[in-house]
């Protein structure tokens, strides 16, 4: 069914139901993004794209639209919960860009600079989590790891489905593990995809590292903006 909204003062016609994040990318509206992948279910454990809707604070990946809805994007109040949000997840973690092998190609940091990050406004935890590399493809640097979840429910054993990482503990104990004997069972393209799937340098493909040469970075050839907008992430 047809309806319509409003972003940013914008009156939008589109159809019901659809997620307000990809209604907004599709006319031009950027939202920032870490746990959301366009075509899969939503997971909603980053927050990042709040925005407002009707007022309230909500998860635009979350967030059906509806006829008559309000939204704002360009708000301040709306600009700076997403700017804490990202500083959040740098002071949880530790998050050395200039030394990590996803610099260039990380989507945390690419949302840092579009939220105009320059140093988190909390505590830096700087909390040790040992990092694995037991499996034959995978390299685990769990101190980046942000809990996107996202390799958790989309990453998965081929002839089984069975997931390949989890989450255990809670609060400050969490971390992401990996099951060695069905990681040893990946096919080189999918380490690959599971290094790619991650917004951050968690998860690290053993025989990729720096694969780019400085000055072709993923985000020095379009920013994450422009991804997103044209659908491509």
């Amino acid at each position: 069914m047809s309806i319509k909204i409003t972003i940013d003062g914008k009156e939008i016609e589109t159809q019901a139901g659809e997620a307000l994040i990809n209604v907004a990318a599709d006319n031009g509206i950027f939202i920032p993004r870490l746990c959301y992948m366009r075509g899969k279910p939503c997971l909603g454990t980053c927050r990042v794209c709040s925005v407002k809707v009707n007022g309230w604070m909500a998860a635009s990946c979350a967030t059906p639209v509806y006829d008559g809805m309000n939204v704002e994007v360009d708000d301040p109040e709306v600009k700076d919960m997403q700017k804490a949000l990202v500083e959040n997840l740098f002071s949880e973690g530790t998050h050395n860009c200039p030394s990590c092998e996803k610099s260039g190609r990380c989507d945390l940091q690419a949302i840092a600079y579009e939220t105009d990050m320059m140093v988190s406004r909390f505590p830096y935890r700087f909390t040790e989590r040992k990092r694995d590399n037991a499996a034959e493809l995978i390299w685990l640097e769990r101190d980046r790891c942000i809990f996107c979840q996202l390799c958790v429910h989309y990453i998965r054993d081929e002839k089984t489905g069975q997931k390949i990482f989890s989450i255990s503990g809670r609060g400050p104990s969490s971390q992401i593990e990996i099951d060695k004997t069905l990681a040893d069972k990946m096919t080189k393209e999918q380490a690959r995809e599971a290094s790619d799937i991650c917004p951050v340098g968690c998860i690290i493909d053993k025989e990729r590292g720096f694969d780019h040469a400085i000055g072709v970075r993923k985000y020095e050839i379009s920013s994450i903006r422009e991804r997103i907008l044209k659908g491509e992430q």
